[in-house]
């Protein structure tokens, strides 16, 4: 992962800060997630904690979410033993991805008392433990591990603190190159995964770094680039950067990461880096868990009509043979002199084709020649109503699956606050039952739409949902403004809150259409504009649905970071 022993060493070294400050709020936000609210006399801010297992990570946060109305369990005991209590001491375990945090007060009894918060950020295995620092007893912990879960050692109240187990493996900061010379088997070949299992903290992209720096695998050259990482790190040498790639795996680091490519932003802290990398990441995360069976139902859906649209196009072709059905009843009642019961078969005159052609037709020997002719002209008004209504009906599903379509990729981009309204348009529709009584119902919160800067300060508005996109384009917009949308592209609809927007204002409009799309990781994606009063909904549509003309075509690239960049409003400077 990413977040790596170095990165971690970063953040505990610029939390310095805070030693000697105090705890003001504890907060728990998520299940997996604490922010903690610190001051002292040189710093404040909020620092998160998470040990989300795809997600661990300790960093100061500007982000502001939700929290429950009532805090969990294990906030309410935080909140007891450490808010108000003054921090001693913020320290890296080794070079692990372990943070000890030392804070003191006084108990009811006005007796001092010292704590320790261990973090503790191992993927799957992340944990955030409270102990008695006088004892070395577990207080309380975020995750409990019984003596059947872990056999090494026991998370649970009253249990003495156990470290994880040492992996035997040198400290960056206290070894030296022949050390780890003498650990790697240089015939053995994969050098990078072999640094990895002989250094703390090192992640497979520094390994990488450092045999990309050497150029050439072989010892000395290994040598010096570890050396000058190493370097990098005790002089807290830090250039904090995010990496964007095509493929949507973006990637992070404090230390500069040449074999890698990608469009790359550097930041002023690690902080600041990894707020910005994982406000992205983590909101994903957390909208597929409140998705997950929202998106299981769209995609059922989505199927059953793709499904249903096979079969009524095999029943469509089936009823182009009506007028087949029609002909053979009418060659039958003009020919039934030449037939009887008992005939499974019959030549007549195709009197219809100037060539006078011999057709045959099949009988039931059970039938007379006339209900023979009448059971044809039965198949003929049967496969007439089928091809009508079967025409209906293939309309209708195939509006089903654009829906659909619509609402997969609006899941895949939606925010916490969007995945309530699309689950509630599709309550509304009639696809899920109801789950909110009418209290629920009159509380409706009034719909926020998101809102992006151009690089001119020009307002642009992003419907995330079909709610969202009607509100938007048939009553927000006035009808001289600029509507976008992706041509023939589940997408959002966008506004550009101007009658005349610049070619650079289009161009960035078109591409939050072209990134709130189906294909926001596509190139040269295609986006129609138009004003906003050549945009119809048709009577009886389905939600987000409308029709155009007037339009014009861009065709424009989208940019995650330039994104980001576009939800604040750029600062205007006056001279004089």
């Amino acid at each position: 992962m990413s977040y790596d022993g170095i990165v971690t060493h970063a953040a505990v070294q610029s939390l310095q800060d805070f030693v000697g400050g105090r705890v003001a709020k504890i907060y728990q936000p998520t299940p997996t997630d604490l922010v903690f609210h610190l001051r002292s006399r040189s710093a404040r801010g909020k620092l998160l904690i998470s040990i989300n297992a795809a997600f661990a990570r300790l960093h100061l946060t500007e982000e502001t979410e939700g929290n429950p109305q009532e805090p969990p369990m294990f906030c309410m005991l935080l909140r007891k033993h450490l808010e108000g209590s003054v921090i001693d001491a913020i320290a890296q375990v080794g070079f692990e991805r372990i943070v000890h945090i030392d804070l003191r007060s006084r108990n009811e009894l006005g007796d001092l008392t010292q704590k320790q918060l261990i973090i503790e950020l191992m993927g799957r295995h992340s944990n955030i433990i409270l102990t008695d620092k006088a004892s070395g007893r577990i207080i309380d912990s975020m995750k409990h591990l019984t003596p059947a879960v872990n056999r090494y050692r026991t998370v649970l109240p009253g249990e003495p603190y156990v470290s994880p187990p040492d992996q035997g493996k040198l400290n960056p900061l206290e070894m030296t190159a022949q050390d780890l010379a003498r650990r790697i088997e240089w015939n053995a070949g994969r050098i990078d995964r072999q640094i990895v299992d002989a250094v703390i903290g090192f992640s497979p992209q520094i390994s990488m770094e450092i045999v990309h720096r050497a150029g050439l695998p072989h010892q000395e050259a290994i040598a010096r680039a570890f050396e000058q990482i190493q370097s990098e790190i005790k002089k807290l040498d830090y250039h904090p950067t995010i990496i964007y790639k095509k493929n949507g795996k973006d990637d992070f680091h404090v230390l500069e990461l040449t074999h890698q490519s990608g469009k790359s932003e550097t930041f002023p802290d690690v902080h600041q880096m990894l707020d910005h990398f994982y406000a992205v990441k983590s909101k994903t995360d957390a909208v597929k868990q409140k998705a997950g069976d929202l998106s299981h139902f769209i995609a059922l859906e989505l199927k059953k009509n793709q499904v249903k649209l096979k079969k009524l196009e095999k029943t469509l072709k089936d009823a182009e043979d009506a007028d087949k059905y029609r002909l053979k009843g009418e060659l039958l009642t003009a020919s039934m002199h030449q037939f009887k019961r008992g005939d499974l078969t019959v030549d007549v005159v195709n009197y219809y084709d100037e060539n006078q052609s011999t057709v045959t037709i099949t009988l039931n020997p059970n039938r007379t020649p006339s209900e023979n002719a009448q059971a044809y002209f039965k198949k003929y008004s049967k496969a007439k109503t089928a091809k009508r209504v079967v025409g209906e009906q293939v309309e209708q599903t195939q509006q089903e699956i654009v829906y659909f379509e619509s609402l997969t990729q609006q899941v895949e981009s939606a925010s916490l606050k969007d995945i309530e309204e699309i689950r509630e348009e599709l309550e509304e529709g009639g696809y899920l039952r109801r789950k909110r009584s009418g209290k629920d119902k009159k509380k409706k919160n009034k719909l926020v739409i998101d809102q992006y800067y151009a690089a001119d300060g020009t307002l642009i508005l992003v419907g995330k949902n079909n709610k969202q996109n009607d509100y938007l384009t048939t009553k927000a917009a006035a009808r001289e403004e600029i509507w976008l949308h992706t041509k023939n592209i589940p997408g959002s609809h966008v506004i550009i809150r101007s009658q005349d927007p610049s070619e650079q204002t289009l161009k960035e409009a078109a591409t939050l259409a072209a990134f709130f799309s189906k294909s926001r990781m596509g190139s040269g994606v295609p986006v129609d504009y138009t004003k906003v009063k050549y945009v119809k909904k048709p009577s009886g549509a389905k939600p987000g649905f409308v029709i155009y003309t007037d339009q014009k075509t861009l065709y424009v690239t989208p940019d995650e970071s330039h994104i980001l960049k576009m939800r604040e409003k750029p600062q205007t400077h006056v001279n004089g």
